[in-house]
């Protein structure tokens, strides 16, 4: 379950989940899955580091390796990185026709977001974070999100390299998938408390 809680540095490798609201399988409806990637986009062209991912119908874990973020708080970011993928998430189920699952979006907004103009809440409002600070936790996170397709309720794929939104086959095989990520342990070199 995610909680308000603030990210109080500005740098460093943190495991990020976020979201559909009410658990909507939102970015398998809306096909809604390159709207992450341009999020991600976004995230590298400022000299971050998606390091790890998966991004199922209703949720996105993934890990992002934060380079000094010159006192932009992290929280911020994820913040806008929620608003940019909504955007793209609604028109795309608008241009699908989804008017149900738009008028339930609509009608999860609350009074005082509908006072400043929102129109669909698409995510979760928080979103549930662990501070990654050695290569054995970064490792266990990254087994987890790669398994996340083949288990449970889920059983999207048997294998966990057939998931094409993950990054298990580039960890799994050493050949990128359909989005490159950077693997953690090329990051033992670089200073993420130094900004670009």
């Amino acid at each position: 379950m995610s909680v308000r809680r603030e990210i109080h540095e500005y740098d460093g490798i943190y495991f990020i989940t976020i979201t559909c609201s009410q658990w909507l399988h939102l970015f398998e409806l809306s096909n809604g899955y390159e709207e992450v990637y341009k999020w991600f986009d976004h995230l590298k062209s400022m000299g971050h580091f998606i390091t790890g991912y998966v991004i199922m119908p209703n949720h996105i874990h993934v890990l992002i390796a934060f380079r000094n973020t010159q006192g932009v708080s992290i929280n911020s970011m994820i913040g806008e990185g929620k608003r940019f993928m909504s955007y793209g998430i609604v028109r795309r189920l608008m241009e699908k026709n989804e008017e149900e699952v738009l008028a339930r979006l609509t009608a999860l907004v609350n009074a005082t977001d509908r006072k400043r103009g929102k129109r669909h809440e698409v995510f979760e409002p928080s979103f549930d974070w662990k501070d990654c600070r050695s290569n054995n936790f970064i490792k266990q996170k990254l087994d987890y999100i790669h398994a996340n397709p083949c288990r449970g309720k889920w059983n999207l794929v048997n294998e966990e390299t057939e998931y094409i939104h993950s990054s298990a086959k580039y960890y799994e095989t050493g050949k990128q998938g359909i989005y490159l990520v950077t693997k953690y342990t090329e990051l033992e070199d670089i200073d993420l408390t130094k900004s670009l």
